[in-house]
């Protein structure tokens, strides 16, 4: 860190109070008769990083837009950092909440400098407290020397960072980033992301982040919301999210996922490629699915199984195979670079020990017992 940067820091604490930096209650919005957001109910505590995620006219966007106040709600009510600026009649507009917006073309003003552009929205302060606090932004995100070039000078990461300086440089109660990545190369993507993580974190600053990108949203945020037809599908930690996904969507959504009917017969849950799991608490039921991911399939060459291979793809570190069941139902797994099954090998498919698959009744993630895919000892 340098020395400017320490004193900056020493100066301005990041920890900001305890409470909600962003809530939603009851909202909702519509475009005519297209569905915007419904009933939408979502907190997000100060210093959090949540990503919103989902398919195509999810509501993610409109999310956002409804928190930087670029929409209106038809009902329910907003608020950042406990005061309302929308619901009840009443509508505060972008510019006074407390709400800093990184664009996805970054929007920055190409006849300004650096700095220029980062004092954009402090022109209530005089003129050289916008210069101290553009510059104390911008050693933020590690780009105090380049404050006198202008945006076509720069890379397209160093553009994105001059627009989250922009947004930070007010201290606003939240960041609100739309797809900020989505324009640059994959090699400096993850590089950035990492910038952007740290420089949030560095600030203190609670910042709410829409992306298409399953993994961006998965390493990026300590909480991810997944959302489809205006509702939330799931909100919960990234882990949860993944591992233990409360709908068949959010399953399928978060990653690859083949789906398996099973069965349970005196407390055992098994399906097509065995047990599932052992207790005496699983109840009856003829419509549940397992849900099991690639790398929770394991293959083992056996000759005569009714189960074969029957595409393979080599992804370098790992090659994904895809496997025919006796039923016809089709399984990946996920295999070490080093295992190569030819197409055409039978094999024996299992749950990979130690998995605990999520369960599904109908479209929604059931909490059953305690599981293990390896069976109890013997007496």
């Amino acid at each position: 860190m340098s020395t400017r940067l320490a004193a900056v820091t020493a100066q301005h604490p990041t920890v900001r109070p305890v409470g909600s930096a962003l809530a939603f209650e009851g909202v909702s919005k519509h475009y005519g008769s297209v569905t915007g957001v419904t009933g939408l109910g979502l907190e997000i505590p100060a210093g959090e990083l949540v990503t919103l995620i989902g398919p195509s006219g999810c509501g993610k966007s409109t999310t956002l837009r409804l928190a930087a106040g670029l929409e209106r709600p038809d009902e329910g009510m907003i608020r950042v950092a406990g005061k309302t600026v929308a619901g009840n009649g009443c509508f505060v507009e972008p510019e006074k909440r407390e709400v800093g917006l990184v664009f996805q073309d970054y929007a920055l003003f190409p006849h300004m400098s650096v700095a220029k552009n980062v004092e954009f929205g402090l022109d209530r302060l005089p003129r050289e407290e916008r210069r101290r606090r553009a510059g104390e932004t911008l050693d933020l995100v590690r780009l105090g020397h380049l404050a006198r070039r202008y945006p076509h000078e720069l890379s397209g990461g160093e553009q994105q960072r001059v627009a989250l300086a922009r947004a930070l440089a007010p201290r606003p109660a939240v960041v609100l980033l739309d797809e900020p990545f989505s324009g640059l190369d994959e090699s400096l993507r993850a590089k950035v992301r990492r910038d952007t993580v740290a420089t949030l974190r560095e600030a203190g600053t609670t910042a709410v982040l829409v992306t298409h990108d399953q993994n961006e949203a998965l390493s990026l945020g300590t909480r991810v919301v997944v959302m489809r037809g205006g509702v939330i599908e799931q909100s919960d930690t990234p882990e949860r999210v993944f591992e233990n996904p409360a709908t068949r969507f959010v399953a399928s959504f978060m990653g690859d996922a083949d789906f398996l009917p099973a069965t349970v017969h005196r407390g055992v849950l098994g399906c097509e490629i065995g047990v599932v799991s052992y207790s005496t608490g699983w109840t009856e039921s003829k419509e549940l699915d397992i849900v099991l991911r690639p790398h929770e399939v394991s293959l083992t060459p056996e000759a005569g199984s009714s189960a074969e291979v029957y595409a393979v793809e080599y992804h370098g570190a790992f090659v994904l195979h895809y496997v025919r069941l006796a039923s016809g139902r089709s399984l990946r797994s996920w295999q070490p670079h080093t295992v190569r099954l030819p197409v055409g090998t039978p094999v024996a498919v299992t749950v990979t020990a130690g998995t605990t698959p999520t369960v599904l009744l109908g479209d929604r993630a059931v909490t059953g017992p305690a599981a293990s895919s390896q069976a109890p000892p013997g007496p």
